[in-house]
């Protein structure tokens, strides 16, 4: 065995218990969109809705290795060995041509890391940095993990003062969010539908878990915010203003309220034939919100 192949395998050992590990579709080293400050973002690989407006698609399904995404890789960082797709990083371009051919909703650039690698690369970054995200995907399917990693960075006297988030679909029951609130700062949570039919034809579900999640976390002081997405003439957000409003204002005033706009980047399927918000459309469903919620809402800079 390599030297550094032993070195992994010792990492992953803690405590005489084999570390908690997460499926990792992207780590983004600097963010400033995904919560508050300067952010370290691991997206996690996984989820459970399969939302027909998703601009990250690749992230919903783990790769089935069906082999179709490796003759077509320009660089050939991808093979097939003992009936499994591998992902050689040091030949990847990142053209990103395997996602673009994958039908299966998943990518084989996935890479499984550890509580301490994650440290590690914490670390590295810690003097730039305000906190660290967790996202997806769906992050709350991989909550062991999250949960080491929060617990790890609150126990470590140089990575305390780090505030730890999860962005969510908000599906994750009460039992797991109260295993999680010890060393959680804050999450932000999709509101995607006010009707239950709506949220179940947009992405598979329905949305009463969604709504339990947004009152269990504001009631304990830990929804940092609450994101909408708006769909001219598809989503009901718009026909249900009025309700929506009078939801959000009962929110506590420290809650951010973000006012995303659909638009066509990174979609697929039918979604693609649908008309994109234009800045206009916004700034309408913005302004009705507005009279009713009387607080800030955040609404896109870019329309694409």
């Amino acid at each position: 065995m390599k030297i550094s192949d032993l070195t992994t395998q010792m990492a992953r050992v803690n405590n005489n218990k084999t570390e908690k590990q997460a499926k990792v579709s992207r780590v983004l080293t600097f963010s400033c969109v995904d919560g508050p400050g300067n952010r370290l973002v691991l997206f996690l690989q996984g989820c459970n809705f399969d939302c027909i407006t998703c601009h990250n698609p690749h992230t919903i399904n783990h790769c089935n290795h069906c082999g179709d995404c490796v003759s077509g890789c320009p660089s050939g960082a991808l093979s097939v060995v003992d009936g499994k797709v591998k992902w050689d990083l040091s030949d990847c371009t990142n053209c990103d041509q395997c996602i673009d051919i994958c039908n299966h909703k998943s990518s084989p650039k996935i890479t499984s890391m550890t509580v301490s690698e994650v440290l590690e690369l914490v670390r590295h970054n810690q003097f730039f940095l305000s906190g660290i995200t967790v996202s997806g995907g769906e992050a709350t399917m991989q909550l062991p993990f999250i949960i080491e990693l929060f617990q790890a960075i609150k126990s470590d006297s140089q990575l305390a003062h780090l505030t730890c988030f999860i962005d969510s679909n908000g599906s994750l029951p009460q039992q797991g969010w109260d295993k999680v609130l010890p060393f959680l700062d804050g999450a932000m949570i999709d509101l995607k539908s006010w009707q239950s039919e709506t949220h179940l034809w947009l992405v598979g579900r329905g949305n009463h878990r969604v709504f339990e999640t947004i009152n269990y976390l504001a009631d304990k002081g830990k929804l940092h915010e609450v994101r909408l997405l708006h769909i001219p003439n598809k989503s009901d957000l718009d026909i249900e203003v009025e309700q929506v409003g009078y939801y959000l204002k009962g929110l506590p005033s420290d809650v951010r309220i973000r006012l995303n706009a659909f638009q066509h980047h990174g979609v697929i399927g039918e979604a693609l034939e649908w008309s994109k918000c234009t800045e206009q459309q916004m700034q309408s469903f913005h302004d009705k919100l507005y009279a009713i919620v009387q607080r800030p809402m955040q609404t896109p800079k870019v329309y694409t």
